[in-house]
């Protein structure tokens, strides 16, 4: 997602404070493309940080065959938005 977003992700540190957190469920189709997205979090403020996040994740599509894995083909990514509207997945601070 962040190679497919650059103007809008970051890849350095999370600051302190951040501006949002929206969660989504992304599901898959086999071949890897988006087929459904679910908002499981809204953040309380700067609430179309939530657009901004779907729209990184069809933007990163597709991800790759997915056929071989079992179902369901989920998973849920955590956006960190900074002040700047830019997101880094939460996934890339699990280091």
């Amino acid at each position: 997602m962040v190679a497919a977003s650059p103007d809008v992700s970051y890849t350095t540190k999370a600051p302190p404070v951040l501006l949002a957190i929206p969660v989504l469920t992304i599901e898959l189709n086999a071949d890897g493309s988006v087929r459904d997205i679910d908002v499981m979090r809204y953040p309380s403020q700067a609430r179309d940080t939530v657009q901004l996040a779907i729209q990184a994740v069809r933007r990163a599509a597709p991800f790759g065959n997915v056929s071989k894995l079992p179902r369901p083909w989920k998973f849920n990514e955590t956006f960190l938005f900074n002040d700047q509207r830019q997101f880094k997945p939460m996934t890339l601070d699990r280091r």
